[in-house]
């Protein structure tokens, strides 16, 4: 049995340090010690697909346009989070990103944006429905890397998760994104018990065999109300154990970091080269000492944690006429309250009220 079991990261500042305002200029820190450096934008609650661990069969009731940021608004918060803030990586996601039309544009003005740290990293979290016609306009507005999510191999089994009859259309969005030459690319997996479990070796030799890396992720309670169980959860162990039946594991040496998720090196066999995995164990093993990420909802919330029940409205102040200065400020007073921890396990824990969709990944 490999277990994913790792001491906890020291945190960057000593927990309960009292912070002066001259420790604070330029950082996007919370009291507990952590410091964000990535940004997760959402940029649409809208989605094609109506997977089953994050939203209802018949969808969501959708934002109005008007409810939406603009792309200019959007920019003007990402160049505050990389100018004042510096802020490394940003990551675009939905609902399904791919949906907003003016996406290329966003990522030519973030490749544009210059911090502390440089230009940020620009990722895409996407469903890959439509990206192999769009991933070579993507690439030259600047765009980095591309994580598409793929549950199953099986067509019946990605219909019944998605809901929509859609494999091909991923699988040649995969293709296209691999022809574009960005790398690492990596592919997501949600594993639910009794819905396809069988496909989690399946899934690991199609990105071994061609130089993906797959994230398994443990299925977290951020679909529809009172539809997860905690009980029900395939745990990271219980992947690491499949995994293990067929592959020979090696637990990465490299430090972890901020990342998500905890790698294994997959030793070379007869039918694939060898390569890493991943899994995000948000439920069993949570990361969240080392958490580094913000978020902003697609309608200009923060969220300083992905469970939050609390958003911090930064829409109303960039309509109203707020300057930077005010922009940065009630952003730093948002992250500063992020909790501890999410929570998920402690008996007060309420889902969010948000679904994954309207939330951004």
């Amino acid at each position: 049995m490999h277990s994913l079991t790792r001491p906890p990261p020291a945190p960057l500042v000593p927990i309960g340090h009292r912070y002066s305002s001259s420790m604070l200029l330029g950082q996007l820190a919370d009291r507990h010690g952590r410091v964000a450096r990535d940004l997760r934008v959402s940029l649409t609650d809208r989605c094609n697909l109506r997977c089953s661990y994050c939203m209802p069969a018949d969808g969501l009731a959708w934002l109005p346009v008007e409810g939406t940021l603009t792309d200019d608004e959007v920019l003007r918060l990402l160049r505050v989070a990389v100018e004042r803030f510096g802020v490394t990586c940003i990551r675009f996601t939905g609902g399904e990103p791919l949906l907003r039309r003016g996406l290329e544009r966003i990522v030519a003005g973030a490749a544009g944006l210059r911090g502390a740290h440089g230009r940020p990293e620009l990722a895409l979290t996407t469903n890959g429905l439509g990206l192999d016609r769009r991933i070579d306009g993507l690439r030259a507005a600047g765009l980095d890397r591309v994580n598409i999510s793929l549950d199953s191999l099986d067509r019946a089994r990605y219909a019944r998760l998605s809901r929509r009859d859609r494999l091909d259309d991923v699988l040649a969005g995969i293709a296209a994104t691999d022809r574009a030459g960005l790398r690492p690319l990596k592919i997501n997996a949600v594993v639910m018990r009794d819905i396809n479990e069988a496909d989690i070796v399946p899934l690991a030799r199609f990105s071994l065999e061609r130089g993906y890396e797959l994230r398994f992720i443990e299925q977290m309670p951020l679909g529809p109300a009172g539809e997860w169980r905690r009980d029900a959860l395939v745990s990271a162990d219980e992947i690491l154990a499949e995994l293990g039946a067929t592959f020979a594991l090696t637990p990465a040496v490299e430090p972890r970091g901020a990342a998500p998720a905890a790698l294994w090196h997959v030793a070379a066999d007869a039918g694939q080269p060898g390569g890493r995995v991943g899994v995000i164990a948000s439920v069993t093993h949570p990361f969240c000492g080392a958490c580094d990420r913000t978020r902003l909802t697609s309608d200009g919330q923060v969220r300083s944690c992905l469970f939050s029940r609390d958003e911090t409205d930064l829409r109303g102040l960039l309509r109203s006429g707020g300057s930077d200065d005010d922009l940065a400020r009630v952003w730093r007073g948002a992250q500063w309250g992020k909790p501890r921890a999410h929570g998920i396990d402690a008996p007060g824990f309420q889902q969010p009220e948000r679904t994954m969709s309207a939330i951004g990944g």
